[in-house]
């Protein structure tokens, strides 16, 4: 007899709460969905359908794996960020939903600048799926990208995603680590990079702990690795009037800025994510002037 999505719904939702899946019903929904190719207010309407036997095994075996706490987009392959759909790969972070918070803070600063030179320049450093920049040139039709990686799976992820958007003629990829290979100057440097303290990863959930790289997590014994590096040589590769946009842990507002201001630069703008925590800060050389606000 064939399954109705509503049976498998049903029974999906139920075997992820025995596994002690807390989002067990939405989770269901979301891979059923995606797997379906259906929105979830169709998969809703739906409910009475049959599914064959080859699609109602690939839903069990996907619910397996949700059940073993593999994340859902892994399952997937692919997530929504900022109105695109991104390919997920083994090197690359998935994109969630408080880094919007940064697309938010730096489209401003790009379409501002692009006003005034009629074009802009973005870095991307650390790029993963390239999920940030892509998601601001999308939105800034002037702006041309690069994103940087020292993963070549990470850059081949990015470069797919830019051309799966329609985006690959304004995005550039680089191998480096950081600023090491990067040459030039850019209207904007971007950054989501990893921040958690080295001890802390082995603490964080198996969704994350074994699903996301530890290269974009691990952010050495204090978490601020990379903003050092950042810090260090961001004044050189940044235009005059330039800003910085990072994306940082919950705790590190004074850390990081500290850092950026011992190299010349000042705190210009932050932002807090959808939880009310600290998530984005902006920041300029210090003694220029001007607000977007």
């Amino acid at each position: 007899m064939a399954e109705t999505l509503d049976r498998l719904l049903a029974e999906s939702r139920d075997r992820l709460k025995a596994a002690g899946i807390e989002t067990a019903a939405l989770d269901a929904r979301h891979l059923i969905s995606g797997l379906l190719g259906l929105s979830l207010a169709a998969l809703m309407t739906r409910g009475g359908e049959t599914v064959d036997d080859a699609m109602a095994a690939r839903i069990r075996a996907a619910v397996a794996r949700r059940a073993a706490r593999e994340p859902v987009y892994r399952i997937l392959g692919e997530r929504e960020f900022y109105g695109l759909t991104f390919k997920l790969s083994k090197d690359t972070l998935e994109p969630r939903p408080d880094t919007e918070t940064l697309v938010d803070c730096m489209i401003p600063h790009m379409r501002r600048i692009a006003a005034r030179k009629g074009s802009c320049r973005i870095v991307d450093l650390g790029t993963g799926t390239g999920a940030i920049c892509l998601a601001i040139l999308h939105q800034v039709l002037e702006a041309r990208g690069l994103g940087t990686d020292i993963s070549e799976d990470a850059l081949a992820t990015a470069r797919d995603n830019a051309e799966r958007n329609g985006l690959s003629a304004r995005f550039q990829t680089l191998r480096s680590n950081w600023f090491d290979k990067v040459d030039g100057r850019f209207d904007v440097v971007v950054s989501n990079p990893p921040y958690i303290r080295s001890r802390i990863v082995d603490e964080l959930e198996p969704e994350v702990k074994l699903h996301d790289p530890a290269a974009a997590l691990d952010g050495g014994d204090d978490g601020l690795n990379a903003y050092r590096a950042i810090a260090l040589h961001a004044d050189r590769h940044l235009e005059t009037d330039g800003v910085i946009g990072l994306e940082i842990g919950f705790d590190q507002k004074q850390a990081v800025t500290a850092l950026f201001v011992a190299q010349g630069f000042r705190l210009h703008d932050s932002a807090k994510d959808l939880g009310g925590n600290d998530r984005v800060l902006v920041f300029k050389r210090d003694g220029e002037c001007g607000s977007d606000r």
